[in-house]
């Protein structure tokens, strides 16, 4: 059963949406945020259930208050994306909190150049998983903070409260 769940934060009200375990908590499928390019939106059939991101939720507002750098959530194991975005998307994970690293570089870990990088980027605008896998920390090769679905101001926000702008 897929369930949903609103989280407020700095970021304005995040949906949560998940596959419900045997436990009663959810296994975190897409983490979206208002007016993001792409956006998930509730289904009819979806079950709305806050009590199965408890887990997820806490850990957002440690995230945003400074106390955790890096989530620990069960995440759904249907995830989405060609076995390209998900090579991209685990390159993601291996960004430590606090640093960024280019589109070139990010290419280069997952064995592409040249065009490769165009690709690159539009798998990591597709990254469901916004905050969690932190697609906010990939800038342009001249530290320009390009191309985050949810908007410049809110990469800003997130490389900021991380301590990664360098201005």
């Amino acid at each position: 059963m897929t369930v949903y769940a609103r989280v407020d934060g700095p970021l304005g009200s995040m949906l949560l949406v998940g596959e419900e375990t045997s436990d009663g908590s959810a296994a975190l499928a897409s983490l979206s945020l208002p007016e993001q390019r792409g956006a998930v939106t509730v289904r009819d059939g979806w079950r709305h259930a806050p009590e199965a991101f408890t887990h997820v939720a806490e850990q957002l507002a440690d995230y945003f208050a400074g106390r955790v750098k890096d989530f620990d959530v069960p995440l759904a194991a249907g995830e989405a994306g060609t076995p390209f975005q998900r090579k991209v998307w685990r390159a993601l994970e291996e960004i430590p909190y606090g640093e960024t690293a280019s589109y070139g570089q990010i290419a280069a870990r997952v064995g592409v150049s040249g065009a490769g990088v165009r690709a690159v980027g539009t798998a990591i605008g597709r990254n469901p998983l916004l905050v969690v896998r932190p697609c906010h920390r990939v800038i342009g090769a001249d530290g320009s903070l390009r191309g985050y679905a949810a908007g410049p101001q809110r990469k800003e926000l997130l490389l900021g409260l991380e301590g990664a702008l360098v201005r």
